[in-house]
C-alpha cells in the first residue's frame, strides 16, 4: 500500500483524514498519523483497518527521521515553526511534502536542492493560504486569457461562528487559535495599494479603518486590512495593479469593539504583568487606567475611551467580565496578550452543539475593451459539528486533495510552491465544489476608489 504520514493532529485534521481514509481502497492507501499526543491520533485514526496512530515526537531526530523515510509522501499539520526539521528530513529522503502554511524563508531556501531531486513541496494550500490563491488565480488567470487587465483585486477571509451559533454581542466566537485572533495586526503597520498609491495603516489605527462587504444571504460583514498585501503582487503576476488589499473578516462592529482593547494595552505581548496569577480580571482591566482615589474602574475606562453608558460597546465588555473582582487570572509571568486570551476564551469558546463559518470574498476589477468590469465572487461554508468544522473542512480538504494528486503523479512540477498554477488550482477547485466549497461570482460595474482618476 502506498503510505501517507500525517504530522499532527490538531483540530484541522479531522476531515484531512477521513478523505483519505474513504479513498483508502480505491487509492490504495495507509494513513499514519503522528502526534506528540498518542490520544489525539488514535481519537482521529478510529478504528479504520488503513489507518494507525503513532506517538511522534517532532523533536525526537531518530524517530522523526525513521518515520518519514517509511512514508512515500508527508503532510505537515504542525505549527509552522516546526515545518522546517520535516521539510530537510523530505529532502534527505527523497519524499513530496505537502503543508497549509505561508513559506517560511527558511522553506524557500530549500528550493534548488527540492528541484534538483524532482520534489514537490506545496505549501500555502489551506483555506487563506490556499483555497484564496486558487479561486483567485482561476479568474484573474481568465480574465487574462480573454484578453482584459486586472486593475483592482481585494480578497477577504474569515473565520467566523455560524449564524445559528452566534449568541453573544460580539458576534464572535474562536474557530482557531485564539492566540492569533489576540495579537493579529502586530509587527508592522498594515501595507496596500489603493488607486495607485502606496497606502499604511499603524497597528493603533488598523481596527477603525474597515470596508463594508455584503454576502447574499448571510448578511453585511467588515473587514480590517491584513499587514502585507502586497506580498502576492509579483507572484500573482499583477505589477501593474492600481489596487490590491487583502483583509480580515468579521461581523460589523467588531473592530470597533476590539480596538478597545488595543488602545488600552491589552493585546501587548512584549512584556510581563507583576503578580498576574492572582490578579482578578477587574485588577487586569484597572491596571491599564489612570489611579483614581474615588471613581470606579468602570468610570474611569468610559471616562477614557469616551464610550457612553448606553452605547453597545459597553454592553460588549460587561458581556466579558471585565470587572469581575472574583474571577482571577491564575496564569504567572503573563503578558496582556496572553491575560486577555484568558478572559476571551471563558466566553468566546464554541459550545458542543455550535458550528462554525469561514467566509471568503474576492473583488476583481478589470478593463477589457476599452471598458471597466468587476467580478465579485463569495464563498461560505458552514461547519457540521465540533469535529468536521468548517475551517476542517476547508484547510483539510485541500491539502489532501494536493497531496494525493502528488502521490499519483498528477502534479509534477518540482520545487518550493504555492498553489497558482492552472494544473494544480483548477481540478482541486473542481472536487472542493463536490464538497459544497464552492464560489459564486456576480459581475457588475466597476466600482473602485477613484472613478475620476484624482490623486487620493
Amino acid at each position: 500500500m502506498r503510505k501517507i504520514l500525517v504530522i499532527g493532529a490538531g483540530k484541522s485534521t479531522a476531515v484531512l483524514i477521513k478523505y483519505f481514509q474513504d479513498k483508502s481502497i480505491s487509492e490504495n492507501l495507509h494513513i499514519t498519523i503522528g502526534d506528540i499526543s498518542i490520544e489525539s491520533a488514535k481519537k482521529l485514526a478510529g478504528t479504520h483497518p488503513n489507518t494507525e496512530a503513532i506517538l511522534l515526537d517532532v523533536f525526537d531526530e531518530n524517530s522523526r527521521q525513521k518515520t518519514v523515510q517509511a512514508a512515500d509522501i508527508v503532510i505537515s499539520m504542525l505549527p509552522a515553526s516546526f515545518h522546517i526539521e520535516v521539510a530537510k528530513d523530505c529532502l534527505k529522503y527523497g519524499k513530496c511534502m505537502v503543508t497549509a502554511s505561508y513559506v517560511s524563508q527558511e522553506m524557500q531556501k530549500l528550493d534548488a536542492e527540492v528541484r534538483k531531486k524532482g520534489l514537490v513541496f506545496m505549501n500555502e494550500i489551506g483555506v487563506d493560504p490556499g483555497i484564496d490563491h486558487m479561486s483567485a488565480m482561476q479568474v484573474i488567470d481568465r480574465i487574462r486569457n480573454q484578453g482584459g487587465k486586472i486593475i483592482l483585486f481585494e480578497s477577504f477571509t474569515g473565520g467566523l461562528v455560524a449564524p445559528e451559533s452566534d449568541t453573544n454581542l460580539w458576534n464572535y466566537k474562536f474557530t482557531w487559535n485564539p492566540r492569533n485572533v489576540v495579537i493579529a495586526g502586530q509587527g508592522g503597520a498594515a501595507e496596500f495599494l489603493q488607486e495607485g498609491t502606496y497606502k499604511y495603516i499603524p497597528y493603533h489605527k488598523l481596527f477603525r479603518r474597515t470596508e463594508f462587504l455584503e454576502v447574499e444571504g448571510y448578511g453585511r460583514f467588515e473587514a480590517y486590512a491584513n499587514r502585507n498585501s502586497l506580498k502576492y503582487q509579483s507572484i500573482y503576476g499583477l505589477d501593474d495593479i492600481l489596487t490590491l488589499y487583502r483583509g480580515t473578516i468579521r461581523r460589523v462592529g467588531f473592530s470597533r469593539a476590539w480596538n478597545t482593547f488595543v488602545q488600552l494595552g491589552m493585546t501587548a505581548d512584549d512584556y510581563t504583568l507583576m503578580n498576574s496569577e492572582n490578579m482578578s480580571y477587574r485588577d487586569f482591566t484597572n491596571s491599564f487606567l489612570a489611579y483614581s482615589p474615588s471613581d470606579s474602574v468602570e468610570l474611569k475606562l468610559r471616562h477614557y475611551l469616551k464610550i457612553d453608558q448606553d452605547d453597545i460597546m459597553w454592553d460588549k465588555l460587561l458581556e466579558l467580565d471585565l470587572f469581575n473582582p472574583n474571577k482571577k487570572i491564575g496564569i504567572p509571568n503573563a503578558t496582556p496578550a496572553q491575560i486577555l486570551q484568558k478572559i476571551l476564551m471563558d466566553k468566546w469558546t464554541l459550545d458542543n452543539g455550535d458550528k462554525d463559518m469561514i467566509v471568503m470574498y474576492h473583488k476583481f476589477g478589470y478593463e477589457i475593451d476599452g471598458k471597466r468590469k468587476q467580478i465579485d465572487a463569495t464563498m461560505v461554508s458552514i461547519g457540521e459539528d465540533q469535529t468536521y468544522t468548517a475551517m476542517a473542512r476547508t484547510v483539510g480538504l485541500p491539502v489532501a486533495m494536493a497531496a494525493l494528486r502528488i502521490l499519483n503523479k498528477q502534479i509534477t512540477d518540482p520545487g518550493v510552491q504555492i498553489p497558482i498554477k492552472a494544473e494544480v488550482y483548477t481540478p482541486i477547485l473542481k472536487e472542493l465544489e463536490e464538497y459544497g466549497i464552492i464560489f459564486n461570482e456576480k459581475e457588475c460595474d466597476y466600482l473602485g476608489y477613484n472613478p475620476d482618476g484624482v490623486k487620493g
